[in-house]
């Protein structure tokens, strides 16, 4: 490596001297060291358009690439719109070893504690056939020694080049757990970082639970239903007395995250009185008003809406309101709901809550109305929703039959019910990981909060952050925020599970707040190290360059200094306006004054 970086330093100032201006930079981008190869992922088809795009304009003669031809991040760089002579140095060692390969872990993230959960390892076996290959599962976290818990093991053998190990581990305790899987290694192997990786999955306590009441079967409570056992946090539970009725443990106050009620204040006054026993509770809910809702009798249930002709419908199509700050949706949202078919509502105006929030507007033909389609407001610390109206299944197929899937449906609806289910954090002190996830390449990112007693943000404080590896290491960080600084970045963590304490003081009252959160080793760049010679071989032909072995700079030099240096050709257009021209405007002048003085002479007025 040393040499080759000598031989390159030299082989760019012979060029200079040649009138070249040669730049040397590594796939890490422009402002990286020429000489830092730490970059986690070798991405060839990137850093071939990121420098012919800053280069764009200006007379490039060519690229050399000095690589062994693996790439594992981005698309193959024979791919790359490269419109330059590539021409590729080849380094490495192209000999195919024994190597034992932990080519990937597929687990489920989340896990509840007191099941199983399933975990395969795939492991590629190179330079080898009938090789027995073993494989070890341990669970952390680790203790000081290094040393996890021994699961499970399993042994497997066969001609196949991808050899598949299944385990079904239990989740016992509550966290984020991680599991580690090693492949034994064999004598003759000469690389043995790829033969381990960790899975980590967050076991807990049980899922959230939904629970729908309806007085009769309807095609909305299906389409709800859809969306919400699509996420595997969820439980759905459906309560349709004398058809379809739940546990009677369910029903109890307190029982579920969220409840919905369909056709609130039914007609018949089947689910009357327990919606009159769950509205009390502190549990969120949503209630759906429909043709077998009693509009006259919603306002003594408690639910604050009061309409003006009850009796009569009408059909309304949706619109996103995009003032709505309770949640995100994604962009091209509006343009699928515009096209959704209409729902049937009561007609005319109505009253609802001054401090509602409106999710959707009424739209009535083309005309968009001011009327809540969907609506949430807060009460004693309670969330409630409200959907005014009957028909979304419609929604849901009618977006199938023009996309074949029904992503915006469900993703609106998934993050109403996400967002109800939700309870409200009245704590005066927020702190905690931008994200769940972070890579060991990357700083991890804390976010803290200060409040004060009207929930304003509040300045000034000194933060306080404690970290505990899995070997139990303490490390301790300070801070104070200010405005436009409430985040503090930790690098140099090496992977695993971290459980951090967080701490400041508001209003002389000492404020905790604790979680966890965990760091993956990216280890890419150890899963291949035989280098790829063809590829190399394979762009430079195809781009117009050549193909060089290390050993080879002299004949590239060579090369380079007898290619004839293309000239560029600089183009420039410019507009004027044809009454900048004096010539044109005079000529038009005169025409216009011999026209008006010949109509005046032969009295044509």
């Amino acid at each position: 490596l040393q040499k080759i970086k000598q031989e390159m330093d030299r082989l760019k100032k012979s060029l200079e001297e040649d009138g070249y201006e040669v730049t040397l930079r590594n796939l890490s981008g422009p402002e990286a060291r020429p000489s830092d190869f730490r970059y986690p992922t070798s991405d060839l088809s990137g850093a071939m358009r990121g420098i012919t795009s800053d280069y764009e304009g200006k007379n490039l003669a060519g690229l050399v690439l000095v690589t062994d031809g693996i790439y594992n991040s981005g698309t193959s760089p024979l791919y790359a719109p490269v419109r330059i002579p590539v021409y590729t140095v080849g380094m490495g060692d192209t000999t195919q070893r024994v190597d034992l390969v932990l080519k990937n872990l597929a687990f489920n993230k989340i896990a509840y504690q007191g099941n199983q959960f399933p975990l395969r390892a795939e492991v590629l076996v190179q330079g080898l056939r009938n090789q027995e290959v073993t494989v070890f599962i341990d669970q952390g976290p680790r203790l000081p020694g290094g040393q996890g818990k021994r699961l499970t093991q399993k042994k497997n053998s066969g001609n196949s080049l991808l050899l598949d190990f299944d385990f079904r581990l239990d989740a016992t305790e509550k966290g984020l757990q991680r599991i580690d899987v090693m492949v034994e290694s064999i004598g003759q192997e000469s690389n043995k970082k790829n033969n381990r990786a960790s899975a980590f999955v967050e076991v807990i306590e049980g899922r959230k639970k939904i629970l729908l009441i309806a007085p009769a079967p309807h095609p909305d409570i299906k389409a709800l239903r859809s969306v919400v056992e699509k996420n595997s946090n969820y439980e759905f539970i459906l309560h349709i007395p004398g058809i379809k009725e739940a546990d009677a443990s369910v029903l109890l106050p307190g029982k579920a995250d969220l409840i919905i009620f369909h056709q609130v204040a039914d007609l018949q006054g089947k689910t009357n009185p327990l919606f009159s026993r769950l509205v009390k509770e502190t549990s969120s809910i949503m209630v759906i008003v429909g043709a077998g809702s009693n509009l006259r009798q919603l306002q003594t249930n408690g639910i604050p809406l009061t309409f003006e002709n009850v009796g009569q419908w009408d059909e309304v199509t949706p619109l996103i309101n995009p003032a709505f700050s309770g949640f995100g949706l994604s962009e091209n949202s509006n343009a699928v709901f515009s096209r959704y078919p209409p729902l049937s509502v009561p007609f005319g105006k109505f009253n609802y809550p001054a401090n509602a929030s409106i999710l959707l507007h009424q739209r009535i033909g083309s005309v968009t109305t001011d009327r809540p389609l969907v609506l949430t407001y807060d009460e004693n610390n309670r969330k409630t929703g409200v959907l005014i109206g009957e028909g979304i299944w419609r929604w849901r197929l009618n977006e199938f039959s023009e996309n074949e899937k029904t992503e915006t449906f469900d993703e609106v609806f998934s993050k109403l019910i996400q967002y109800l289910s939700t309870p409200e954090d009245k704590r005066k002190f927020r702190s905690f990981p931008i994200q769940n996830e972070f890579n060991d390449a990357e700083p991890v990112v804390f976010e803290s909060q200060v409040y004060n007693d009207l929930f304003e943000q509040v300045y000034g404080n000194k933060i306080e952050i404690e970290l505990r590896d899995e070997g139990g290491k303490s490390t301790r960080y300070n801070y104070i925020t200010s405005p436009g600084n409430t985040r503090y970045r930790m690098g140099g963590l090496k992977e695993g599970v971290y459980r951090y304490k967080a701490a400041t003081d508001v209003e002389g009252k000492r404020e905790e707040v604790r979680g966890e959160f965990l760091v993956i080793a990216q280890n890419i760049e150890a899963q291949n190290l035989t280098a790829d010679f063809d590829l190399l071989r394979k762009l430079a032909d195809k781009t117009g360059g050549k193909f060089y072995r290390a050993n080879e700079l002299a004949r590239l030099e060579s090369d380079l200094k007898n290619t004839e240096a293309k000239g560029l050709i600089h183009t420039e257009e410019a507009f004027n306006p044809l009454i900048d021209l004096k010539w044109v405007f005079l000529l038009l002048l005169l025409m216009i004054s011999g026209e008006w003085f010949l109509r005046k002479y032969l009295g044509a007025y």
